[in-house]
């Protein structure tokens, strides 16, 4: 009995993380590599499959990471509906993309739902990926649509910040001379 709840645990957990990484387009190495889960404490309910990892808690597949203060799976729904609720002061996931850039993201609650294919985060949102970045109170990212939605924080400005970084040329030259603005043509 012991030995099969321990399985139902841990096949919930490894095909949440495969899933969790597949949506990141994240490289295909990572779909290869074994899924380690490291925390302090864990705790698994078979019966209501549910399972819990606490305190200091890593989860790790090849280039796929997510640091938290607890993880929370449910898996009650049934296979393809698991949701991941990653929490911490904050919580952080990352990833490497087969382009050679990097997802990253970090907010206080960090949700995936499988079967929306969408991280939302809450509380301190940001999302960066290639050098870009957007940051509000909370970001929803639809991974299959490749889409999102964000909303500005209560405090402060309430704006959603979004930061493009533009791509640099080969041979690109700098210049330390300030421009002078209506100063462009020379006697």
């Amino acid at each position: 009995m012991c030995k099969l709840f321990i399985n139902l645990v841990l096949n919930t957990l490894v095909l949440g993380v495969l899933t969790f990484s597949t949506v990141s387009m994240a490289g295909k190495d990572d779909f290869t590599q074994a899924i380690k889960v490291d925390s302090k404490y864990q705790f698994g309910d078979g019966i209501t499959k549910k399972s819990v990892f606490r305190k200091d808690v890593h989860i790790s597949q090849g280039s796929l990471h997510v640091y938290a203060d607890e993880v929370e799976v449910d898996a009650s729904e049934g296979e393809g509906k698991e949701i991941f609720i990653a929490t911490g002061s904050p919580a952080k996931y990352s990833q490497q993309q087969e382009e050679g850039g990097a997802i990253v993201a970090s907010a206080n609650r960090i949700v995936y739902r499988r079967d929306e294919r969408t991280l939302s985060l809450d509380g301190g949102a940001e999302l960066k990926q290639n050098n870009s970045s957007i940051k509000g109170e909370s970001i929803v990212f639809n991974m299959a649509l490749e889409q999102i939605v964000a909303q500005g924080e209560n405090e402060e400005s309430g704006r959603v910040i979004t930061i493009f970084q533009p791509q640099k040329k080969s041979g690109e030259i700098k210049s330390d001379k300030p421009v002078k603005p209506g100063k462009d043509k020379q006697p």
